[in-house]
This record gives C-alpha cells, structure tokens and sequence, in this order.
C-alpha cells in the first residue's frame, strides 16, 4: 500500500503556502469512506466462506434438529469470533500505514540533498503518476513536506480507525446470517441446506458481479466465475464429508 500521504497532497494545487496540518490529522486525509470498496468485498467474501464452509459441514443424512442447531451455533460463533479477529487485523494495518507514513515524512525532511529528497516522495507514488509529475513540481511537493510544522505527537489509532474496525467486524459477521436463515425457518435439512446454498451462489454472483465493475472488468463474466469458485467450494466440501 502506497503512503496516503504524499497522494493527498498530491491531489492539491502546488502552489501557495504549504497546509498547517498536526501530524496527528494526517491520517483524515484518506477517503471519508469509512471502508474502501475493495476492503467491503473481501470481508464480505471471507465471511461468506467461513459460514459455506461451516453449512456444508452438515451431513444432511439422519440430521435432526439438535445438528442443526449445533451447526447454527457453530456457523455463527465462527464467524463472531473471526469478525474480531479481522477487526483487529484492520487496526493493526492501520497503526502500521500511518507509523509509515510518519517515518516517510522525516526520511525527506531529513534527506541530505533535494535529489535524494525527491527521490524518497518518486518512489512511494504509484510508478505512472511518478511518471508524469514534472521535477519542478515534485520539488516544490517535497518543499512542501519539508516545510510542514513538527508534528505534536503521533496518535496510533483514530476514531475513525475504530469505527472502520466496528465495520469490518460487522460485514464478517452479518454475512452469516443470509445463509443461516433457512436452517431456521426450514424444518428439513436436505432442503434447507440448498436453500443456503443457493443463497451464498447468489451473493458470490453479486459480489463478482460488484468487484468486475470496480475493477473495470467485465462484471457479469467476474460474476460467473465467482459463482464457479462458490461451486466449486461447495461441492468440494460437501465431497470431503460435508
């Protein structure tokens, strides 16, 4: 992950007087999303495979309802407890991005020359960007930085990080619910657990078919294939003894 830092003051005009910002607040410089879409989708899609992964593992031969419940308990305490796992992953990747970018900071501040200077901000952008900024204004960039007031003090987490963490720990969560719901309102296993799975091929289409357009692919080919992944988990699990 390339440092925020120098992309958001990259975005701004280059001319003027430099922005007096603590140091403490370049961590808001980010999106005001609390979660990039990238980020939505893989929590959504490792949630999803936990609790596929948990559903499958009911044999549906014999099964009666004190299987299903344990299966339902299973299924959601996997994922409760994988929720805060991820969350606090999340506030790790944090607290790591921005001791980064502070130490970035005082690696051009403290570089011996300007070359050496530009030369720390060239190689954290992403490379074609880097590409097109002509010296002039990646030497009046780096002044900028140079010219920044000390920082106060370093935070290592913001509120902001906190509730982005509160997020992910919920997409992990919720994502088990849509498929345990038919073990709940369907009183036959075998039908259920299709039921569930055909709830969780649906979401892999959509969350395929969500990711291709972010990512300028063709979403509904995105989606097909993430549908053939799905299936192909399944039905390997359900082989496995599921």
């Amino acid at each position: 992950m390339k440092p925020q830092i120098l992309e958001d003051i990259g975005k701004k005009p280059l001319n003027g007087p430099p922005r007096s910002a603590p140091m403490a607040d370049y961590g808001t410089l980010r999106s005001k999303r609390v979660l990039d879409p990238i980020d939505r989708f893989s929590e959504i899609l490792f949630g999803l495979i936990m609790v596929l992964t948990v559903t499958c593992s009911l044999s549906v031969t014999g099964a009666d309802r004190r299987s299903v419940h344990t299966m339902l308990l299973a299924a959601i305490g996997c994922n409760l407890a994988w929720g805060i796992i991820d969350a606090m992953f999340y506030l790790m990747a944090c607290m790591s991005e921005r001791g980064h970018k502070y130490k970035l900071l005082q690696r051009v501040r403290r570089s011996a020359d300007a070359a050496a200077g530009r030369h720390i901000i060239a190689s954290a952008m992403p490379p074609l960007l880097a590409s097109l900024l002509p010296l002039p204004d990646l030497e009046r960039l780096r002044r900028r930085l140079v010219q920044m007031p000390d920082p106060a003090g370093q935070r290592w987490l913001t509120l902001h990080d906190w509730y982005a963490s509160f997020w992910v720990f919920l997409l992990v969560f919720l994502s088990t619910f849509p498929l345990v719901i038919p073990f709940i309102v369907i009183h036959q296993p075998s039908l259920a657990l299709r039921v569930s799975n055909g709830i969780g091929i649906i979401m892999l289409f959509v969350l395929g078919y969500a990711f291709g357009r972010h990512a300028g692919k063709n979403p509904w080919g995105i989606g097909v294939a993430m549908v053939a992944l799905g299936v192909a988990m399944v039905g390997l699990t359900i082989r496995l003894g599921g």
